[in-house]
């Protein structure tokens, strides 16, 4: 419900960050005008528009402009905060990589505190904002519940719950259907329903009784209309799923589906392909051209045996491939049964370094470029583990819809590493569900994002 006006509320909050960002680097520079020199203008527009692309990053990565902030104060202003913590970080590694940048540090300090003070302002903005939303009497939703069930119990339940101010005024049933106390009175039977909701400006009605039980819904439905009362119908599906689904059509059929997929569509996976192309051949080129001579000497010294370690494991649709990883152990008969646990006796020196690195994935960008993998997705798991977790977990082959990943929504979240407990691989795969249910291109960038910072910063279960 209200997703337009989250959706305004949304774009509205972000122009306005973009436009205080802005203002401050125009006042800012106007104010230091005499002390910066002609041929340093281009420096300090550099400057310019690396910040905003900054921001846009670090507000994207942190998803302070997400549907679930949108109506919490406290949650908007906390993760608008650190976002800005990841925007300074950005600009000070800006700073330090483009040497040529010679900006004066009290501008750039005036820079950042105003900005600061600029979101602060924005963000009691929102709370004002908030506060007319939630008070206004036009905005306010007043509903009538057709029916007296579990399902209509629910729905009062989940629409209290509702950001914008909703009125449930009752529940239409009749007296004798119900036999305990209900939360909001109980308006009677049907044929008073149309009068009573005119008289007390009635905007919605829910029926969670379908026309078919009731067929005095069909004209009521009609009626509503030309009193401008919305009408819904909630379908109760718990006979057949427990679960939320999605309706779709194939022309005038109605489908009901289990979860959404993005990646079903042949357009988002041609998307999907060409990015993993893009990046795959970037890091192919750039990175593993120098680095896999390197490592492959300093493997052979530290241990020797082959350099890549291969393993068959689990792909899309159930298939096996072959992974690729920079070999991080002393060969082993355990190797394809045995998962790596903390001060494993079978990893090198130097394969602890490159567990603990990550490094020892990159190879894996190879398997996403031959289509084996993607850059993001769920982890391939070995054979052995894919036959025990699918005894274990019900939903725990749904993950096979995509292909695997180098890193994943799972990973950037924690869970990676060795799996001790039930709960380890259950909370991982949920994570892998979400990601197949919600996936877009941005989606991808922000998991290689955090991916690249988790690197920096170091991981605890990443040995």
């Amino acid at each position: 419900m209200n997703h337009r006006l989250t959706t305004l509320l949304r774009l509205c909050f972000a122009f306005l960050d973009l436009i205080v960002l802005n203002l401050v680097f125009i006042i800012c520079r106007y104010v230091f005008r005499t002390h910066i020199p002609g041929d340093m203008e281009i420096q300090y527009s550099y400057l310019w528009f690396s910040s905003n692309l900054a921001w846009g990053i670090a507000a994207w990565a942190n998803g302070i402009y997400h549907d679930r902030l949108m109506y919490s104060f406290e949650k908007f202003s906390r993760m608008t905060m650190k976002a800005f913590v990841y925007f300074v970080v950005l600009e000070m590694l800006y700073l330090f990589f483009y040497k040529e940048a010679d900006i004066s540090r009290l501008f750039i300090i005036s820079v950042l505190t105003s900005f600061l003070s600029s979101l602060l302002l924005n963000r009691f903005l929102h709370l004002t904002v908030l506060h007319y939303v939630q008070r206004k009497h036009h905005i306010v939703r007043k509903i009538i519940i057709v029916g007296y069930n579990t399902q209509a119990k629910k729905l009062a339940l989940y629409l209290e719950q509702e950001p914008i101010k909703t009125e449930i005024m009752g529940f239409c049933e009749r007296d004798d259907n119900i036999q305990e106390l209900t939360n909001y009175p109980v308006i009677g039977d049907i044929d008073n329903l149309l009068s009573f909701s005119r008289t007390n400006q009635v905007t919605e009605i829910f029926s969670t009784v379908a026309p078919e039980q009731d067929p005095r819904l069909y004209p009521l439905m009609e009626e509503a209309d030309r009193s401008l009362i919305r009408f819904r119908i909630v379908p109760d599906l718990s006979y057949f799923v427990r679960k939320p689904v999605y309706l779709d059509y194939i022309n005038d059929i109605p489908l009901l589906t289990l979860r959404r997929e993005p990646l079903d569509d042949v357009g988002n996976r041609i998307k999907k392909r060409l990015y993993d192309i893009a990046i795959s051949s970037l890091v192919i080129i750039f990175i593993l051209s120098w680095l896999v001579p390197i490592l492959a000497l300093l493997i052979w010294l530290d241990s020797r045996g082959p350099i890549f370690f291969v393993q068959q494991r689990s792909g899309k649709d159930g298939k096996t491939f072959n992974c690729l990883k920079f070999r991080s152990m002393r060969m082993n008969a355990d190797a394809d049964a045995k998962q790596a646990t903390k001060k494993d006796v079978r990893i090198t020196r130097l394969g602890r370094f490159l567990r603990k690195s990550n490094l020892d994935e990159m190879p894996q960008f190879f398997n996403v470029f031959m289509s084996d993998m993607s850059v993001v997705g769920p982890r391939p798991h070995m054979i052995k583990h894919t036959e025990d977790y699918s005894k274990l977990l019900d939903h725990y082959m749904i993950r096979h819809f995509l292909k695997p990943g180098i890193t994943g929504w799972a990973q950037i979240h924690g869970y990676r590493g060795e799996i001790r407990i039930v709960d380890d691989i259950n909370n991982r795969v949920e994570y892998d569900l979400w990601y197949l249910e919600n996936w877009s291109l941005w989606l991808d960038t922000r998991i290689m994002f955090l991916t690249a910072l988790n690197m920096v910063r170091g991981e605890k279960n990443a040995y």
